[in-house]
């Protein structure tokens, strides 16, 4: 058999027991397939599912998937001309729809609980040659990690994520329903909105929040609160820390847990920023990261006294987080969509700047003496962001902070007044923005983010040849 993981040397010693412990459940008898599933460029999951059987070998020989997959923009159109020479890529491999093969990490093995009998492992792509993928998302953000690794220290993060969840009301599959994309189904609200954390609110949809609680927290992931937010039909689940690559591991697996979830049960979960839907609140993705020391896992943020709002070498990494906050932001923000969410006065930033214990600031500080929780709030995000990107975006700006011993500047307490930085209006913008970022252009690679950019232009060009609503309501009957 083809041992694709030997051959490289692609698990460490605690991966091979962790998959052999796979195979031990796999023949007892525990499942009768096997998700093989892999992160793609916007943070999507994308797989095989491999009957028992067929799994065993596949762990160790891996799964092969279409190149063409790295091709796809989110309307699963391909935006590279794939069967040219060099294949639009300008990487040896990639090119005329071959192959590449993605590794089970076996330390990501879980059953899911909403599939009988249904085993789940996150997986790794990888070249014929046993290279990682040049555009594989997990692995940038393994990169980043490992440069924090050389310091002595720990990524640490904390998840706050808002989404909606609607009734299904029609699945809209009807023969002229489909395209690319599809028309998207048809809803109705569960709560009318604006009564944020109200209790009787939160009563009236706990048939919903048990479903996902029970779910998740089967799923092992770290669930600490569920809530009611502000918006129609809107709701927010925080997830306690984490380190390392788990925060973005916990992200993917929590978005695509919970859409399948609520469709099996007759919701619609969208993680969608702004839903096209009446009184609508934005959703965002509030990331909460810290570092510590490897050594002894004590907090490196964590201020010495009183007057200081985190430690020096935390409020480096802050300025770090702010002086790239602009290149970033399409990471942060990846789509179309996320930048109308960007707005004075509405809990969402507007420009880059901080803040001790302000949530209209971008980046809210929290820290004190003797607080294991010290740590920084970033509040640009959207829920839709690739988290491998996002999170690797925060440490490279963060390292760059460190290495430079960048200065924050003072604390914003009046942050939509403050003179800053703004923060890009568009997609289009941001991308500029992160095309400027030198930093950002080493750390990510400059070969990725050219990809990157060619992707989501992509998209932008398909946008600006759709005729909206707003221009036909502005324009049919004037002129």
């Amino acid at each position: 058999m083809n041992d694709f993981v030997e051959r490289f040397g692609l698990w460490t010693a605690d991966q091979q027991a962790q998959g052999r412990e796979i195979v031990r459940r796999i023949d007892a008898g525990e499942m009768d397939v096997l998700r093989f599933v892999w992160p793609d460029q916007h943070g999507v999951l994308r797989g095989k599912t491999l009957v028992a059987g067929a799994a065993k070998g596949a762990l160790r020989s891996g799964v092969n998937l279409t190149t063409t997959l790295l091709a796809k923009d989110t309307s699963h159109r391909t935006v590279f001309p794939v069967f040219t020479t060099g294949g639009g890529f300008a990487v040896e491999g990639l090119q005329g729809g071959a192959d590449f093969t993605i590794v089970a990490d076996p330390s990501t093995f879980r059953m899911l609980p909403w599939a009988p009998r249904t085993g789940w492992v996150l997986c790794d792509a990888f070249m014929k040659d046993g290279q990682a993928c040049p555009y594989a998302t997990r692995r940038i953000l393994q990169r980043a990690l490992a440069q924090l690794d050389e310091k002595g220290l720990q990524f640490v993060a904390g998840l706050e994520v808002e989404f909606h969840v609607f009734k299904l009301d029609e699945a809209a599959m009807r023969l002229g329903d489909s395209g690319q994309p599809g028309e998207p189904p048809r809803v109705s609200l569960l709560t009318h909105g604006h009564q944020y954390l109200t209790e009787l609110r939160y009563d009236r949809v706990d048939g919903l929040m048990e479903l996902l609680r029970s779910q998740l927290v089967e799923l092992g992931l770290p669930l600490h609160s569920l809530e009611i937010e502000f918006g129609p039909s809107q709701f927010e689940l925080v997830f306690g820390p984490t380190a390392g690559i788990e925060p973005a591991d916990t992200m993917v697996l929590l978005r695509s847990a919970i859409k399948q979830i609520c469709q099996r049960n007759g919701y619609h979960a969208t993680f969608m920023c702004r839903p096209r839907i009446p009184n609508v609140m934005s959703s965002g993705w509030h990331l909460h990261q810290s570092l510590r020391h490897a050594a002894d896992g004590r907090n490196a943020f964590m201020p010495d006294t009183a007057d200081q709002s985190l430690s020096p070498l935390g409020m480096h990494y802050l300025a770090g987080l702010k002086a790239h906050a602009c290149g970033a932001a399409a990471l942060a923000s990846p789509t179309l969509n996320g930048y109308r969410r960007y707005r004075p006065f509405s809990l969402a930033p507007d420009r880059a700047i901080w803040a001790r214990d302000n949530r209209g600031a971008m980046l809210r500080v929290l820290g004190a003496p003797d607080d294991s929780a010290s740590r920084i709030e970033n509040r640009i995000g959207e829920p839709t962001a690739n988290p491998y990107l996002y999170l690797a975006s925060q440490l490279f700006s963060g390292l760059h902070g460190i290495a430079e011993q960048m200065d924050p500047g003072p604390s914003a307490d009046a942050p939509y007044e403050t003179p800053a930085e703004q923060l890009p209006r568009s997609l289009d913008a941001a991308l500029a923005a992160l095309r400027a970022d030198a930093v950002l252009n080493d750390g990510l690679g400059k070969a990725f983010v050219d990809y990157y950019c060619h992707i989501k232009q992509a998209e932008i060009a398909r946008f600006n040849l759709e005729v909206t609503e707003w221009e036909h309501r502005e324009y049919f009957d004037m002129f």
